[in-house]
């Protein structure tokens, strides 16, 4: 079960944008996040959800999605993700950006886990423009978001592939948009003594 989960949860970056997330299905992925583990139990995160047409609209420009797709607008227009969760981290707790970066990854990939089991997916945005987000969002003082993930019902179809011959992990689109996600084999990641 666990291991299906998994592999449906894929980085959409296409949604089907007749299907919207309600405040409180946001808020139930958070409350799954805050049971997971954090650095020396300080639990510095804080999550900002925006599921309302408009603030969502307004956050999609301040993000920059598939960097490796340089040629490519994603998501296409009409397209766009239902919600976002803003994970921040509160300076006022710690300011050790470096030992919560871990906690934010822990709870990104938590709360897409319970995206997928309820019929939707979702897309973690580390390349976005910082400070016109804390100024859109209007953040309090100290906190600061360290990443974005948006979140919808997937409308385009995401192939994991083996890495190929040349090596190449980049991922790609074909003709009919179908996003291929090369994979290293299981091999290639066990390191064992010689």
């Amino acid at each position: 079960m666990l291991k299906e989960l998994v592999l449906k949860n894929r980085s959409y970056r296409g949604f089907d944008p007749s299907v919207r997330l309600t405040r409180e299905e946001l808020l139930e992925l958070l409350d799954l996040a805050r049971y997971t583990a954090s650095s020396v139990n300080e639990q510095p995160l804080r999550y900002y959800i925006a599921w309302e047409k408009e603030e969502v609209e307004q956050i999609l420009p301040l993000t920059m999605w598939a960097k490796a797709l340089k040629e490519m607008k994603l998501p296409h227009p009409g397209k766009e993700p239902a919600a976002f969760i803003i994970i921040c981290q509160d300076m006022n707790i710690s300011s050790n950006t470096t030992r919560f970066q871990r906690d934010v990854g822990v709870v990104a990939q938590t709360m897409l886990l319970g995206a997928v089991e309820k019929g939707f997916g979702g897309c973690m945005i580390g390349s976005f423009h910082k400070p016109q987000l804390k100024e859109l969002l209007n953040l309090p003082e100290g906190v600061e978001p360290n990443l974005i993930v948006a979140l919808g019902k997937p409308a385009e179809k995401v192939v994991l592939t083996d890495v190929g011959e040349d090596g190449s992990t980049k991922y790609y689109r074909d003709a009919e948009d179908t996003h291929y996600v090369p994979k290293r084999c299981l091999k290639e990641l066990v390191l064992e003594a010689k």
